[in-house]
């Protein structure tokens, strides 16, 4: 079965042509600048690699030229875009509606559509490349993967804050949990590495990138997630704020006479590490490469981020009652060695230690923990792309599609 992955932005796709039955990657690329000038990125599993600017007004014409290529009798890897089975579409927020992945239905987008006001960054332009996609291929299952439906096993008391439940009931103010999709793959792939059944396992997932957030999963089943209501809580991130006392946003906003908005602006995209090198830079590799150099601001930034990153590991280890792995990835966690031991080397306590060589090793999965530690510690690389085709396989194995001639 063909599966094509969408991941839409507001002017961003990314997609990836997947074979479900070897879980091959056939092609992908990314069209960018949509609605500006148009930049195609693309490359295929024969060493076909393409970067040209082609003008795409909307989405909709970035999927035609998705499917053109794809379709191409020299550059693409299916005869016809009647070849693609099924579409999976990463849909971020799906509040309480969504606990899996579903067809994606008028009903559907309706309800993911009422979720806006909790993703508005998001979902609208998640929505634009459903959209697209159902013009130009409406015979076509399309599957919507939700980023916060494997978060929606944890329970009242480490969803709900302490507000007035008045606002729980009436505007579902509560904890939803986000990298949703790289947590799930994550946490059964370091089980399978491990030779483990996932269901008999405790795992603290470390999704560190620019966006970064600690998961708890108990017997493959989220406990608690560090983002809350929105991506802005928990670790200190690339240009996120992370956990902050909402009394200090008031102090703040009267202090230098901000409105909502402003302070909405400042927590988002001044904060984070980028904020605290005093905008010297929100990547961390060049973080590192400022430290080295004895920049004094560069090094803070990533101590306090490594610091955070400790404190919420210890805290789910001790909200799950101990800890078999905790694995590391996306960008940060898969390769910045450096970070991955300094995280460490609070977690001692725990009964860890780590194989310096290994630490540095680069691999799609590997265990840097050594033979005496008591937890095992990894690092293994996200695919979210191959969790969505997963889930949309599952979902069209149910409604009984079959795979095209």
């Amino acid at each position: 079965m063909k599966i094509l992955v969408i991941n839409s932005g507001s002017s961003s796709l990314k997609f990836q042509v997947i074979d479900s039955k070897t879980e091959k990657v056939l092609a992908k690329g990314v069209c960018e600048r949509i609605g500006i000038d148009g930049v195609f990125s693309y490359k295929t599993h024969k060493g076909i690699s393409i970067k040209e600017s082609v003008p795409m007004q909307n989405h909709k014409q970035a999927v035609n030229t998705i499917l053109d290529t794809l379709a191409d009798g020299e550059k693409g890897v299916i005869h016809d875009f009647a070849e693609i089975d099924v579409i999976g579409h990463r849909l971020v927020h799906g509040g309480e509606k969504f606990t899996g992945s579903v067809v994606i239905t008028d009903e559907v987008i309706q309800a993911m559509t009422e979720c806006n006001d909790l993703a508005p960054l998001h979902n609208p332009a998640n929505l634009v490349g459903v959209d697209a996609c159902r013009e130009l291929m409406p015979d076509t299952l399309m599957v919507g993967v939700f980023d916060t439906a494997f978060n929606q096993t944890m329970e009242p008391k480490a969803f709900l804050y302490g507000l007035p439940y008045q606002y729980y009931e009436k505007y579902k103010i509560r904890r939803y949990g986000f990298h949703g999709i790289s947590h799930k793959y994550v946490s059964l792939r370091a089980a399978e590495f491990m030779g483990q059944n996932p269901n008999r396992v405790k795992t603290i997932v470390c999704h560190l990138g620019n966006g970064a957030s600690i998961c708890a999963v108990k017997y493959g089943k989220v406990i608690d997630n560090s983002m809350g209501f929105t991506p802005l809580e928990g670790l200190v991130m690339g240009t996120r704020c992370g956990d902050v006392d909402p009394g200090a946003l008031e102090f703040l906003a009267k202090k230098e006479n901000l409105d909502f908005q402003q302070v909405m602006t400042i927590l988002n995209q001044e904060s984070g590490v980028l904020g605290i090198s005093k905008n010297f830079s929100s990547d961390f590799r060049e973080l590192k490469d400022a430290e080295i150099k004895y920049n004094e601001m560069a090094a803070l930034a990533r101590e306090i981020f490594a610091y955070k990153v400790a404190k919420y590991v210890g805290s789910y280890a001790a909200a799950m009652n101990g800890v078999d792995n905790i694995v590391f990835t996306a960008g940060v966690g898969e390769n910045d060695s450096d970070i991955r031991d300094e995280i460490c080397e609070y977690l001692e306590f725990l009964g860890i230690t780590i194989d310096e060589v290994k630490n540095r090793e680069q691999a799609e999965a590997v265990k840097i923990s050594d033979w005496s530690s008591k937890v095992n510690v990894l690092v293994i690389k996200t695919n979210e792309e191959l969790e969505i085709a997963r889930e949309a396989a599952a979902v069209a194995a149910q409604m009984g599609v079959s795979e095209k001639a």
